[in-house]
């Protein structure tokens, strides 16, 4: 333990966390990195033994009072040697006293419960093959919305205000947003984006199902339909009716945590989590 060191990684780096987060099975975006970096740089954490890349951890500070915590992942054949610990320690060091969010993988639900995080709801990823059909009508790109509208809309869905993600989140090369606006005002939007299998859809937020299907559908047919993500939340049973319409299946689960209260968000309203890794 004495050998490894712990420090923030530089902007470059933390594409090892997401190719870490790869080899998982976590299927992380091909941009993924780019637009983490927007967040909190001091957030992402690396731990080295010997100079060599042993650990990493994120817990990004989105506000005063939240963070969010992903890419807890120690190289395998140095596991079970405390540097995980240690690097957990120094991230939720950084949060200070703001409540934390993570979604965790069944195989660590138990210690994150021994670390004081408790289960709000679980997160299902479904996925399958889609085929591109024909986008309702409607659906416009998303940067034609105000990104002022979009992020006041976002604040409704997560437990803090996160405008500089949202901005390379939506304005990265590759990413396609659509959006829905009925008398004038935003409906439904959403983001598509391609990962190392196929593309994940997250977020779609929407007021309704009807809504939501706008959107996705225009998504799908923006990339020309092939293997699809989605990640729902398991309470809102119109996202899992929706998915399930796409022939999308269940592939994989999360149980969204948290260390205190977070301020409520419209769950109704998320058809689509936007990222396991940042919330």
């Amino acid at each position: 333990m004495n050998d490894l060191s712990i420090r923030t990684m530089r902007p470059d780096e933390i594409s090892i966390a997401v190719k870490w987060a790869a080899a998982e099975g976590w299927n992380p975006g091909l941009a993924d990195d780019a637009c983490f970096a927007a967040v909190d740089p001091e957030g992402f954490l690396i731990g080295e033994l010997n100079g060599t890349p042993a650990a990493t951890i994120s817990c990004v500070n989105y506000s005063a009072s939240f963070a969010f915590l992903g890419f807890y992942i120690v190289r395998p054949d140095l596991r079970r040697r405390g540097f995980g610990l240690a690097l957990w320690q120094a991230a939720i060091a950084h949060a200070g006293a703001r409540t934390i969010g993570l979604d965790g993988v069944v195989a660590q639900q138990d210690n994150y419960r021994k670390s004081g995080f408790t289960l709000a709801y679980r997160n299902i990823r479904h996925g399958g093959r889609v085929a591109a059909g024909g986008a309702r009508s409607g659906a416009v790109p998303l940067a034609d919305i105000p990104l002022s509208i979009i992020a006041a809309d976002d604040a409704t869905v997560f437990p803090a205000r996160r405008l500089d993600f949202l901005r390379a989140w939506i304005g990265t090369a590759g990413h396609v947003g659509r959006a829905l606006v009925r008398d004038g005002a935003l409906t439904a939007w959403g983001v598509i984006r391609p990962c190392r299998q196929g593309f994940k859809v997250g977020p779609l937020i929407a007021n309704d199902r009807a809504a939501a299907e706008t959107v996705l559908d225009a998504l799908i047919a923006a990339v020309g339909g092939g293997e699809v993500f989605l990640d729902v939340p398991e309470p809102n049973r119109d996202a899992v009716a929706l998915a399930r319409s796409r022939g999308l299946a269940p592939v994989f689960e999360t149980a969204r945590m948290y260390t205190g209260p977070v301020r409520d968000v419209a769950l109704p309203r998320i058809f689509g989590v936007t990222t396991f890794e940042l919330g």
